[in-house]
């Protein structure tokens, strides 16, 4: 009788998961139901690897540790989005599943700032040690940051497609 041993899934890393929900939240055309059910699939997988690290990271931070606080928020939304039930229709699953991207990228964020990377704003790529980078931030009208952070020397005026 021979027995066979399941391998554990091997899973993309954070940036292609990161990837993979911008594209989707950036779709313009509409997709077909079957496409949409495999991208919800994907990024349930994603978000059952990611929650226990993310946790896992947040907790090995001090109790008043802000970033790690955040963390856990962002992680009890996930789980929320998790139990949803699927909807009727294919337009209130895309929805459904624009939100479970949302979380995979919310995640890949706290998961990338509790390891303490940090990502180009602009490629959304780690900035490494020996990069050359610029620092960027985005001002709201009410005078605060809304988003800052670095940018890699390379990524300063390369247009992106909208």
């Amino acid at each position: 009788m021979k027995t066979t041993h399941s391998e554990p899934e091997i899973l993309p890393t954070t940036g292609i998961m990161r990837a993979q929900a911008v594209w989707f939240r950036d779709q313009k055309s509409v997709l077909r139901h079957q496409a949409v059910d495999r991208f919800g699939a994907d990024f349930r997988r994603y978000l059952e690897h990611l929650i226990p690290q993310v946790e896992q990271l947040a907790d090995a931070e001090p109790l008043d540790d802000c970033p790690a606080r955040v963390a856990t928020i962002g992680v009890r939304e996930a789980r929320r989005r998790l139990d949803e039930p699927v909807p009727e229709g294919l337009t209130a699953e895309v929805a459904r599943v624009e939100r479970l991207a949302r979380s995979v990228l919310v995640l890949c964020d706290h998961h990338a700032a509790l390891r303490g990377q940090i990502m180009c704003l602009a490629c959304d790529k780690p900035i490494e040690g020996g990069d050359v980078w610029v620092p960027y931030d985005k001002v709201s009208p009410s005078g605060g940051a809304v988003r800052a952070g670095r940018i890699h020397r390379y990524c300063v005026g390369v247009r992106r497609r909208t």
